[in-house]
């Protein structure tokens, strides 16, 4: 039965779970938390440390030894220091938030048998905070997990038809990979790191078997008496057998020819019909065979000689390849999780810290290919999550730290050998810490798995924490990803979200963590079950990991129980077995889910009515819950699942108590709360802070002075949370009815209530930086003195040119004034002379203010500055002072805004109607949004109409609804709540949430009845104001000169070859041409165009467009000779010379323009008078070039045209065409 159940201090949700979580869900960032403790151990005492994390790494780089064996460098514990700086502070001045490591070693020296012992610095380490995250250079980090393949052994099938081969790779966790492979008929084969094929037998002899009789025991030889016969042939000899002229006839273990058994037949030499035979696999007889060595040492030198044909293959040399490739634990090691895979598949009993290869394992992996050829097993499945595993920040940051180590111990070997005098040196001259601060700085600032982190609200933050990567160092990529890597998997089943992933190119690559996940200590996802024995439930609850739940029966959360709550119903129960759902005796069960929701991650466990929805639509609702925008007045769904106290409480966004108290002060800024024992603890609120998507980060107090807090409870909301409870949106009322075609294809209609109340209003928050630096010319200075530039714009400035607080600024205005040096040409000695006399006149400066982008606007709120001087540390180098402007948004719900539903219900919000036009209830109430009908049966997600009619019932009963994923609420129970309500207050509604409505604008009915409900929308972050753009003019590409793409650029709209076609099959020329020349790459078209129309004149005739130029450029890049015909059929080269151009184009005017048909006089006037224009981007054909013969009269020319015989004097073939 429903029931109210208090999920906040000021809320309860009727609830209609059946299922009562059993297990508290585990805290949503505890991977993050436990993985970086278990690296660094800092609440265990230094000299107490497991051999884990940095104690491991630093445990296998030290000691460092001198390559003449005196000296060593011995670790022996570190220390982490307290941070120097506060978090706020890091973020306050970009900085890295951080705790210093220190380190004691010793440096001894082995021949006099003393030691010197020091504390050194290795480096800075960055600190996670207590919501999981990094503060890097200032900006909030993540470090997402990576679920990459595990170390060990993986036994494949071939795939080619007819061959029976099997194969098996075995991967360490770190050194060269082993290929197994054999088919019938041929040998074993062991492929060292994709190199040489070799015998197996080789590498057994080089692990120590001596000869072939020893490998032959290893495989379990045992002689038994054959009959001659067929069957022989293929069979190895159990002893040497001779001819009676003592030549040997077979060897042991020799196989058994054709030829061999007719001589055998008709000698029969002891009368026995047959003889002994050796049950050895064929494979491996003949592997023997091919393998012509007697011993372990020959074996180590064919390895050798193979692997390295180069080299001479003496014994030492091929020993230390050997030892060196798989028996050193620094180049080769299992690791802890490949010995225990290889254990686990191989059935070994092998200790865990052994982490080397040995023959054991090498036999085994041999035993099982024969085997999964002789029972024909199935192919390891690598998606499986038994082999795939979750890789950390600590295991992550021990990779990279590694690397760091390994060049650190390189530069120390080094310097043990240039530094004169050892046994005087400190180890701190010795040791180079830098490339440990380079492996931190490259893993946290630029790893593929450091993120900057998504903060757009807190459901975002909460993903992105728990968000599994199969991309990254050492995993996949996403070119090579097949489909098999990206699909669904039954061991996904509570471990990995089965809905939550990206659409594109990362879908099933990047995926996330379902609720009730956790990791084993050796990194494999595990999740819990409730034991059943004999079809009751014990009341233990086990972790399972994918490969132990392969062997067991699992019943699903809400399998029905007898009325004691423990005894499944029935006789027989649905279960899963491994992909499989079978139905079995309840007493073959043997566990059961803890929850419905234990299959989700916890964005999908925030839909209700999932179970309703088709998963494409689910997944397209849990990704945009991620981009819901923070609103100024937050509300709690009416219809929630119950999920969404824990995850504002797990998100980090809002305060919660650390002790039991009572609130002793409270206002907008602080809590202060005295606990039964101690001193009063304060909470400081964060107020107003910019989030990394420039959304608001702001807390405001629950609670009021005397309030008793328990531990755990939350007592600031934060952004989007309401009451303690996630609140990413609105409960509106909506209508799924067509209005006019303003909903068509998705489009949402909106009544302008919402937006008078700003209800969907929120405040974004844009930082504009700038830098005066250094430059060869002097520093740049910020100043309010700029040159040229008028009162009124620097209105807002203060006398350091800095912009004021509180000033409404708009596109193009001044937020810092600053000037650069301009470079000075040589000056003449006079001017020299003069400027001795008189004095250096100011020097000239040209204004590179930092200026408000085009379309930004807003108040602003805040300004940081920071000097060098004040904090060297913080800022690049020749950088004397950096300047940050907040401006603040305030951001309506307008026209084009994107909006969405939880089930995958997108749209963009097409018109604001006002109240009075909204279509209205049969009491009067105006609905708040139309929707499309038709928006609903194509795509499936069906909880979206259920969702509208429980709110209804909801918002008028004064609920708030809990309906929990795969257990919510049913029909029957919505249906009997609305029937309840139509008798009560709407006669007309329906049991399935239908009503007449009215149109507002005439106020008749509708013609049929309507759905209407309480819905929950959110504004998403693709907001109108950021991608809405126009240009007229603006920045152009260097080569082609065409104008940039995308906003960002200040770019133009691309007007591609399609479009090209649309304007030729109208036939519109005129238009065309303009697209493709003035507006677009004729540089002396599109000047004179702007500035004709800036003048009011009449258009230019558009010339020769750079692309065309380009081509050339590139024609006679070939060894082309192009040249140009023209109208009047003379033909010529083309003006390709800008120096020429612009010589033709300051002297004269386009005398074509000037006797062209119909101008005016007052044209022709203005024309001649007309400067020459500025042809710094000048065109590279413009037919104003004056096509004229060199045997014609110059006084043909028109005036102005003395132009040729100045080139001639300068040397040049100037613009003579010649005619042919």
């Amino acid at each position: 039965m429903p029931e109210f159940v208090p999920v906040s201090r000021k809320r309860q949700r009727y609830t209609f779970g059946r299922a009562h979580d059993l297990i508290e869900m585990p805290d949503m960032i505890e991977v993050q938390r436990d993985s970086y403790q278990w690296f660094y151990q800092d609440d265990v005492d230094p000299d107490a440390r497991s051999m884990q994390g940095l104690q491991e790494l630093l445990h296998e780089v030290f000691p460092i030894e001198s390559y003449d064996g005196q000296f060593a460098l011995e670790f022996v514990r570190y220390y982490l220091d307290a941070p120097t700086l506060t978090e706020e502070e890091a973020r306050q001045r970009d900085m890295t938030w951080s705790r210093p490591i220190r380190a004691t070693i010793r440096l001894r020296n082995v021949k006099a048998q003393e030691f010197k012992e020091e504390e050194i610095f290795l480096s800075d380490f960055p600190v996670m905070t207590d919501r999981g995250t990094f503060i890097i250079n200032g900006t909030e980090r993540v470090v997402i997990n990576q679920l990459a393949r595990s170390a060990g052994v993986y036994f494949s099938r071939g795939e080619t038809p007819g061959q029976d081969s099997c194969s098996a790779k075995l991967i360490p966790d770190r050194g060269a990979w082993l290929d197994f492979s054999t088919a019938a008929g041929d040998i074993v084969s062991v492929n060292i790191d994709n190199r040489k094929k070799l015998p197996v037998t080789l590498l057994l002899k080089a692990f120590g078997k001596a000869n072939n009789d020893e490998v032959m025991e290893l495989f379990g030889a045992d002689s038994t008496f054959m009959e001659f016969g067929e069957e022989m042939k293929g069979q190895l000899s159990a002893e040497d057998i001779f001819e009676p002229d003592g030549k040997l006839l077979v060897g042991r273990g020799r196989p058994i020819t054709r030829d061999i058994l007719e001589k055998l037949e008709q000698l029969d030499l002891d009368h026995r019909g047959g003889i002994d035979v050796l049950g050895l696999e064929p494979s491996l007889a003949l592997t023997l065979e091919k393998d012509p060595t007697q011993s372990t040492d020959e074996a180590m030198q064919e390895i050798f000689r193979r692997l390295r044909p180069n080299e001479p293959a003496r014994v030492e040399n091929a020993r230390e390849y050997l030892r060196s490739l798989f028996f050193d634990p620094r180049r080769y090691t299992l690791g802890r999780v490949g010995r225990y895979k290889l254990n686990r598949r191989l059935g070994l009993d092998i200790p865990e810290d052994n982490r080397l290869l040995t023959l054991e394992d090498l036999v085994a992996i041999v035993r099982e290919l024969f085997a999964m050829r002789a029972l024909d097993k199935k192919s390891d499945d690598i998606d499986h999550l038994g082999n795939r595993r979750v890789r950390s920040i600590g295991e992550l940051l021990q990779n990279q730290m590694r690397i760091g180590l390994l060049r650190m111990e390189r530069i120390a070997k080094e310097r043990m050998t240039t530094i004169p005098n050892l046994s005087t040196a400190m180890g701190r001259e010795l040791i180079n810490v830098r490339p440990i601060a380079a492996a931190l700085r490259e893993f946290y600032g630029s790893g593929q798995l450091s993120q900057f982190m998504d903060q757009t609200n807190p459901l975002a933050e909460v993903t992105h924490r728990r968000r599994l990567s199969a991309l990254g160092p050492g995993g996949l990529s996403r070119e090579r990803a097949g489909f098999e890597a990206r699909d669904v998997h039954y061991t996904h089943y509570g471990r990995v979200c089965p809905i939550e992933t990206p659409e594109g190119p990362n879908i099933g690559l990047v995926s996330s963590l379902t609720t009730y996940a956790r990791l084993n200590p050796y990194g494999f996802l595990i999740t819990p079950r409730r034991k059943v024995k004999n079809g009751r439930l014990t009341g233990e609850i086990e972790f399972l990991s994918a490969d132990d739940e392969d062997q067991y029966y699992v019943a699903m959360a809400n399998t029905p129980l007898e009325e004691d709550g423990v005894t499944i119903k029935g006789e027989e129960c649905p279960t899963r077995y491994q992909d499989d759902v079978d139905t079995v005796p309840i007493e073959e069960v043997d566990y059961m889910d803890v929850s419905p929701k234990q299959i989700v991650s916890s964005s999908t466990a925030l839909i209700p009515f999932l179970e309703h929805d088709d998963a494409n639509r689910a997944l397209m609702g849990s990704n945009m819950q991620r981009q819901a925008v923070p609103l100024i007045q937050p509300e709690a769904p009416v219809v929630g699942t119950g999920i969404e106290y824990r995850i504002a409480k797990d998100s980090g966004s809002c305060v919660v108590a650390r002790e039991t108290g009572e609130v002793r002060y409270v206002d907008s800024e602080r809590i202060e709360i005295r606990p039964k024992k101690g001193r009063v603890q304060v909470y400081n609120l964060i107020k107003f802070r910019r989030s990394n998507q420039g959304t608001v980060i702001h807390q405001r107090p629950l609670v009021s002075k005397g309030d008793v807090v328990a531990k755990g409870e939350i007592i600031a909301d934060g952004q989007a949370i309401d009451n303690g409870e996630l609140a990413l949106g609105q409960n509106v009322l909506v209508a799924f009815v067509p209005w006019e075609g303003y909903n068509f294809e998705d489009a949402i209609l909106l009544s302008e209530r919402l937006v008078k109340e700003d209800r969907f209003s929120s405040i974004h928050i844009e930082e504009y930086e700038t830098e005066a630096r250094e430059t060869k010319l002097g520093p740049e200075e910020i100043t309010r003195d700029i040159p040229n530039v008028g009162e009124d714009m620097l209105r807002n400035l203060d006398e350091d040119g800095i912009i004021r607080i509180g000033a409404e600024v708009n596109s193009g205005d001044y937020l810092v004034g600053k000037v650069t040096p301009k470079g000075e040409s040589d000056h003449s000695p006079e001017e020299k002379l003069l400027r001795a006399i008189f004095g250096e006149k100011a020097r000239e400066v040209r204004d590179n203010s930092l200026k408000l982008p085009h379309g930004a606007r807003g108040k602003v709120v805040a300004v940081k500055e920071m000097e060098r001087k004040d904090n060297p540390e913080a800022l690049s180098p020749g950088v004397i002072r950096t300047v940050k402007v907040y401006i603040a948004q305030w951001r309506k719900i307008t026209v084009g805004d994107k909006m969405a539903g939880r089930h995958g219900n997108k749209g963009v919000v097409s018109r604001i109607l006002p109240v009075e036009d909204m279509p209205y209830l049969p009491d009067g109430t105006p609905v708040d949004v139309v929707l499309n009908p038709l928006g609903v049966p194509s795509r499936m997600n069906l909880g979206q109409v259920l969702e509208t009619t429980m709110g209804f019932v909801a918002l008028h009963n004064d609920w708030h609804v809990a309906t929990p994923v795969f257990e919510g609420a049913e029909e029957h129970e919505i249906f009997e709540n609305m029937r309840a309500l139509a008798s009560r207050k709407y006669p007309e509604l329906t049991e399935d949430g239908m009503i007449e409505l009215r149109d507002g604008r005439t106020g008749e009915k509708m013609a049929k009845k309507v759905t209407i409900g309480c819905m929950y929308m959110m504004k998403l972050i693709h907001l109108v104001d950021d991608k809405i753009h126009a240009r007229s003019t603006g920045p152009y590409s260097l080569i082609t000169q065409q104008p940039l793409g995308g906003k960002a650029q200040f770019g133009g709209q691309r007007f591609g070859e399609m479009e090209v076609w649309a304007l030729e099959g109208y036939g519109a020329a005129n238009v065309l041409q303009e697209m493709l020349t003035v507006k677009s790459d004729d540089i002396r078209g599109r000047d004179k165009t702007y500035e004709r129309i800036v003048k009011g004149q009449s258009l230019v005739k558009p010339g020769v467009p750079e692309s065309f130029r380009v081509l050339i450029k590139e024609l006679q890049g070939l060894g082309l000779d192009v040249e140009v015909q023209y109208d009047d059929g003379s033909v010529g080269g083309m003006a390709l010379e800008e120096d020429e151009e612009e010589r033709s184009a300051s002297a004269s005017p386009d005398p074509r323009d000037l006797f062209r048909e119909g101008a005016t006089d007052e044209e022709v006037d203005s024309e001649e008078s007309e400067e020459p224009e500025n042809v710094e981007n000048a065109d590279i054909f413009d037919m104003s070039v004056f096509l004229i013969d060199k045997d014609e009269d110059e006084d043909a020319l028109p005036e102005g045209m003395d132009l040729v015989e100045q080139e001639e004097e300068e040397g040049t073939d100037g613009i003579w065409r010649e005619k042919r």
